[in-house]
């Protein structure tokens, strides 16, 4: 994803699976009266589909496989970004002075990096035909840029009522505070949302709180999901 992007086991009544998908609800008649739904970006709404541009970006820097992804999201550098203790561009400036690159070459990393990412454009029309009859949300550990990856990169931000970004919040998923104040800010019970996201573990926090969870994969057909609790589009 973009540069400024894109990530507790405690099942109430029953767990439902459905081929390649792993999702819990409450069935009892007050839970499946789900009012919002809340998404990931990176690795759901924006996806790295060809990894091809990293693999070669390793080669010509003599990476191992991988190793550029570690740099980027899983060194302490990127959680200090994603918590806001640091910068995108004090993110990448540490990138640059890592691999010994110019700044030619550190934005040529950042093209190439990001070269195989994007839009899951039928999610996002699915999640438009939501509106207006459901709430919409985003929850994204990412960096200070998170508002400017999906307004001017991938123009999505107007399809949401509310943008939680850890940056702004100084916490991460699967932190249950940044749930706690999504559900404080959309005015809902957590029995009332629903939360899809690619890492398991965040999808267990959301869980533990009582929030209805998807964890998404590719192969996640998401409004056959939610059809099953109940969330369809209105008409």
């Amino acid at each position: 994803m973009p540069a400024e992007v894109d990530s507790l086991r405690k099942p109430c009544i029953g767990v439902t699976i459905v081929p390649k998908t792993r999702f819990w609800h409450n069935k009892s008649k007050e839970a499946m009266m789900i009012k919002t739904v809340i998404f990931d970006v990176g690795g759901v709404l924006i996806r790295t589909e060809d990894r091809t541009p990293r693999r070669k970006l390793e080669q010509r820097l003599g990476l191992q496989p991988g190793e550029s992804e570690v740099l980027v999201f899983n060194e302490k550098v990127g959680n200090a970004a994603q918590l806001g203790k640091i910068t995108s561009a004090e993110l990448w400036g540490w990138v640059q002075q890592k691999l010994g690159l110019d700044d030619a070459g550190v934005a040529q990393f950042q093209q190439e990096f990001f070269g195989g990412d994007r839009l899951n454009t039928s999610l996002m029309a699915y999640i438009r035909s939501l509106r207006p009859a459901y709430q919409t949300a985003i929850i994204s550990n990412a960096g200070d840029n998170l508002n400017r990856v999906i307004t001017e990169i991938y123009p999505i931000a107007d399809a949401f009522d509310l943008v939680v970004g850890s940056a702004y919040e100084g916490v991460m998923k699967p932190d249950a505070e940044i749930f706690k104040r999504t559900l404080t800010r959309l005015g809902r019970r957590a029995e009332e949302t629903v939360f899809v996201d690619d890492f398991a573990h965040n999808v267990d926090a959301a869980r533990a709180l009582g929030m209805h969870a998807v964890h998404y994969t590719p192969a996640t057909d998401v409004p056959a999901v939610f059809a099953q609790l109940g969330v369809v589009p209105p008409g």
